[in-house]
């Protein structure tokens, strides 16, 4: 387990601006699964969902700028909860997936030229001999104003998107499995990235970027 536990480059739980999100959520006579609850509606309410902080740069990447920023998009908050974690010494990992949103909005369907959000990430933790999975993408204020289910953490059970919105309208599909990994497999992203936006890409290297609100 030693490789989920340790401080990495995008996995920074040695940050102090990480330990001291940490103590500030969780306290010593905590369990592990109660400290997990705890971070994981910190990093879900606490840290905003903006897609259109998106970007290809290794230090986006990185949990302790993403807590920094106070938004960001699913892999960095996926990587925030997972470094919290680590910092709280719980395992953690990060898991990639395809999905495809059925809710998305018109304006973010003509930013992203589809429906398919490509290298959605969300978090693993070992809780109770069991991975977990984790995803503290979207916070609560997001949800009700799209009419969604916000997504709760028991510590249990695992905690993905829903596949129906609260009006039974269709949501969230996974599409594809990319697994899981230690830490943040960047050069696999920016090649998904690619070849599903290429678009993007242009926009990215001639240095712009959309950082609006969602």
């Amino acid at each position: 387990m030693d490789q989920y536990t340790a401080p990495t480059s995008f996995f920074d739980c040695d940050h102090p601006d990480i330990r001291a999100f940490a103590e500030q959520h969780t306290s010593a006579g905590m369990s592990a699964k109660e400290k997990a609850i705890a971070l994981y509606h910190a990093v879900r309410d606490g840290i905003r969902y903006n897609p259109y902080r998106f970007g290809l740069e290794a230090e986006i990447f990185r949990a302790s700028h993403c807590l920094q920023q106070g938004e960001s998009f699913c892999i960095p908050k996926a990587v925030l909860l997972g470094a919290l974690a680590r910092c709280c010494g719980i395992p953690s990992r990060l898991g990639l997936a395809d999905v495809r949103n059925h809710l998305a909005s018109p304006e973010l369907l003509k930013w992203m030229g589809t429906d398919v959000f490509a290298m959605h990430g969300y978090t693993e933790l070992y809780l109770g001999d069991k991975w977990v999975k984790a995803t503290p993408a979207f916070n609560h204020s997001l949800c009700e104003k799209m009419n969604l289910l916000p997504l709760e953490f028991d510590g249990e059970s695992d905690s993905i998107f829903h596949a129906f919105s609260a009006d039974g309208k269709q949501h969230m599909e996974y599409i594809r499995d990319y697994g899981t990994f230690a830490d943040v497999p960047l050069s696999l992203i920016r090649e998904v990235t690619e070849k599903t936006y290429p678009h993007l890409n242009l926009q990215f290297a001639a240095g712009r970027s959309l950082e609006k609100e969602v």
